[in-house]
């Protein structure tokens, strides 16, 4: 595999959870000349402690790690409320709804074998997504306000944590009320990268959305084309 161009700006701290040394090591490589610096772990327990102790920027996070493996990691994460950015690596496509289902809240992934560019370029969209956009104007949709400046959202008067995927998919759409977005709009526009494989990672994130939102919810499905934020449920 080949290597991303080098680029020396720093970016941020990278936990990487991977107990194949030779993978680790490529994705070491990769996000380091691309101006990240990277923490390795091979070890469920002892990655923990690690994203407490160095709060990293976001993690890579090996779905298939012995013992204590990255499921139950992000889900352990999510449970505490930390919502530290995490980008699973699964070597089965078929893991998808799994390890960004409902009860998990993951921000992406990629499947094994993966482009050290491809991976490189979605932890930048992962990191875009969680620093939000400066100095927006909050959105208001129906019952749900979102403040993308305080990186806050409300339905009604409950605040609800959301991850930084869900929380720049839903800012998208409320971005312009009413307009529909197709599955491959939203995975351009929000994820950052085009492939008709991976929609379904869309639809997951929506489901996730409604679940979280309720019955405030103001996205729409429109049958064969894809999502729109509107006034009602």
């Amino acid at each position: 595999m080949s290597t991303a161009p080098r680029d020396n700006r720093p970016r941020g701290l990278i936990l990487v959870v991977e107990d194949e040394p030779a993978i680790a090591e490529l994705i070491r490589l990769n996000l380091a000349q691309s101006g990240y610096g990277v923490h390795l772990e091979s070890d469920g327990a002892r990655a923990l402690d690690t994203v407490r102790r160095l709060r990293p920027a976001a993690i890579i996070l090996d779905v298939g790690l012995p013992g204590l493996d990255g499921i139950e990691i992000c889900r352990t994460l999510r449970a505490a409320q930390d919502w530290t950015p995490v980008l699973f690596v699964t070597a089965r496509d078929d893991e998808v709804d799994r390890i960004v289902g409902l009860e998990l809240g993951a921000d992406d992934y990629v499947t094994k074998p993966f482009s050290p560019r491809e991976l490189v370029a979605r932890v930048g969209g992962v990191l875009r997504r969680t620093h939000g956009v400066p100095d927006a104007a909050p959105q208001t949709v129906g019952a749900v306000t979102l403040d993308a400046t305080q990186h806050r959202v409300f339905a009604g008067d409950d605040e609800l944590a959301l991850t930084a995927t869900e929380f720049d998919l839903l800012a998208h759409l409320m971005r312009r009320p009413g307009r529909v977005f197709t599955r491959e709009q939203l995975l351009s526009e929000v994820w950052g990268y085009s492939s008709v494989a991976g929609t379904r990672t869309v639809d997951v994130h929506v489901a996730q959305l409604r679940a979280k939102l309720g019955g405030a919810s103001p996205i729409r499905t429109v049958r064969g084309v894809g999502y729109a934020a509107e006034g009602g449920a």
